[in-house]
């Protein structure tokens, strides 16, 4: 993706799940959702020992392109999947295409691919393959939680998804074998980054028709294009990816291998690294991370574009109340939280979108004071707990100190850092409100379904950026988006919240401010976005907590060339074992 240079402060914490964008989507605690939430850390099978061992966390939901829509999925896809571009550690790069053409007026991007591109069963790729993808990702039948991030930007894409016109009318079509056109609705400078996206990524009709759901499981109909392929998959402990000798360039691939573990305990998999069993990872235990910043050279905190939150369900017959949700979100103390709790550099948030995203001039959209806090915003003091005020907020709502609130449970997903967050919470909520909080946790998988059908009360949220601008954090709250989990809509969206029924008038408001963003430019577009922002914030359909980094680890005495993209995606297509 064509990013802008990111001002490399810290932050968010880690991957967990998930998710899930985006679009998406949670490292040194939990993962987010466009990110992912046990096993021991198996020892190489024969014929292994030349395959780099990489933990996952946790077993993906999908690695299909068009339906995942969480950090963990899109980990795999970055490597068995590849674009028209390809995201790298140093911006968008020509991958399947290898140029392509823009219109005087910015919205038409004419694609030429590369000669001789197959996939991985070796069959022709062309032009038509991605045309099919994009196609499909605006499909109502799809239902693609992501579908959102193709079809805002395609001509007639909402209109497909709305089944208001044919599919073919979707603004892509493959002119031959070898040249894509794509025609938008309006001028996108983040398009390149997007065509990187795995929403974007070619996919074979053939394969997905004759194979159903779950197609990209199955190590026989998981054809892909990128510089690997999938040779394993044992449900909940790992999935192997060895070289693809039809990658386009194959010569440059070093690795025989790759083995993927799905390792939830954050615990385990720092034990399987230490014992010399894993050489990638980034699920790291929170309460190792100040040890290893003094003794491992090897572990790293990387800067991030993420928000660690809470989702408030608004849908709720206790959250539906705006004074609740306020005064649950100013009861907790974000610098205690990033200090004693997570302890990873994150900065405590007072709004959605993080620090490292940029406004139209190159600014900070959310600058640090020199404190190297924000400031307050939307009555958040990023310093500490404004108890005082929190409990005249629930009094005000009918329930002093608490009495006579129903039972209040936060949900939230297995793993180690998200127990201690959930822990941190519920202690904060009983000192600062008086309200007792029931923890539940679930498997990543069931956390997922559950929380996007809106059977929760309060739940652990987190979302990484997809590519270098505050849209990328803002449209998850649009009502068309599957991964609005708050439940947050002006109007019904059946195809990706068929459940929804509940419609909350104050959104429009902030859907109009997104789509107006999408025509302006400039301090124009910058004040739309802010006042979307406003919308959500003022509302306090979700409570930040702080922006996430990216706690890591790569064992440099066993590998080189394991490379992070702009937006902390693992890459392993220039890696190599050191012998």
């Amino acid at each position: 993706m064509l990013k802008k240079v990111l001002a490399l402060m810290m932050v968010l914490v880690m991957v967990l799940s998930m998710s899930v964008g985006c679009t998406g989507q949670e490292t040194p605690t939990e993962p987010a959702d466009n990110e992912s939430g046990e096993k021991t850390a198996e020892g190489t099978q024969a014929g292994e020992e030349d395959y780099l061992v990489w933990n996952i966390q946790v077993d993906p939901e999908t690695w299909d392109p068009t339906l995942n829509s969480a950090n963990d999925g899109g980990q795999v896809i970055q490597n068995l999947f590849e674009g028209l571009t390809r995201e790298t550690k140093d911006g968008i790069k020509p991958a399947a295409a290898e140029k392509w053409d823009i219109s005087d007026d910015g919205k038409t991007y004419t694609f030429h691919l590369r000669d001789g591109l197959k996939w991985s069963d070796g069959e022709p790729l062309t032009a038509g393959d991605f045309e099919y993808a994009l196609k499909r990702a605006c499909d109502p039948d799809t239902a693609s939680e992501y579908s959102f991030i193709v079809s805002n930007y395609l001509v007639n894409g909402d209109k497909a998804f709305a089944k208001e016109v044919p599919l073919d009318e979707v603004g892509v079509k493959a002119l031959d074998d070898k040249t894509l056109e794509i025609n938008l609705n309006f001028p996108v400078t983040y398009f390149l980054d997007l065509t990187s996206f795995y929403t974007y990524m070619p996919i074979r009709k053939d394969i997905v028709e004759a194979n159903g759901e779950g197609w990209e499981k199955n190590p026989e109909t998981c054809i892909s294009n990128g510089a690997f392929k999938l040779t394993e998959y044992k449900v909940g402990s790992h999935l192997t990816m060895v070289k693809n000798e039809n990658y386009w360039d194959a010569e440059n691939v070093k690795l025989a291998g790759v083995k993927g573990l799905m390792i939830v305990e954050g615990t385990t998999a720092l034990n399987g690294y230490e014992n010399g069993e894993i050489q990638v990872l980034d699920s790291i235990v929170t309460d190792e991370i100040p040890r290893l910043l003094k003794e491992d050279p090897n572990f790293k905190i990387s800067p991030q574009i993420g928000t660690y939150y809470v989702n408030f369900n608004v849908d709720d017959e206790v959250f539906q109340d705006v004074r609740i949700r306020k005064a649950f979100s100013l009861a907790i103390d974000r610098k205690q939280f990033v200090e004693q709790v997570t302890k990873g550099e994150q900065i405590p948030a007072t709004g959605f979108v993080p620090t490292s995203l940029s406004l139209s001039d190159g600014s900070s959209f959310r600058p640090l004071n020199e404190d190297n806090l924000p400031d307050t915003e939307y009555g958040i003091d990023p310093s500490k707990a404004q108890t005082e005020e929190a409990k005249a907020l629930l009094a005000e709502a009918g329930y002093p100190n608490g009495e006579g609130l129903p039972e209040i449970t936060f949900l939230y997903n297995t793993n180690e850092n998200n127990k201690k967050i959930a822990e941190a919470l519920q202690a904060m909520w009983k000192q600062n409100l008086g309200v007792d909080v029931k923890l539940i946790n679930q498997d990543w998988s069931v956390f997922q379904q559950e929380r996007r059908a809106g059977n929760y009360m309060i739940s652990r949220g987190g979302w990484l950026g997809d590519y270098n601008d505050p849209v990328t954090m803002l449209d998850l709250f649009a009502s068309n988006s599957g991964n609005n989990d708050p439940q947050w809509r002006y109007k019904e969206e059946p195809i990706v919240a068929p459940r929804d029924k509940k419609i909350n008038p104050e959104e429009e408001e902030f859907d109009v401010a997104l789509k107006e963003s999408r025509l302006a430019s400039g301090k124009e577009r910058d004040a739309l976005l802010k006042e979307a922002e406003d919308v959500l914030m003022n509302n306090h359909v979700v409570a930040p907590i702080y922006y996430y980094t990216l706690s890591n680890i790569v064992d440099q005495t066993k590998v080189e060339g394991v490379e992070l993209t702009l937006t902390n995606k693992w890459d392993f297509k220039n890696a190599q074992l050191i012998k």
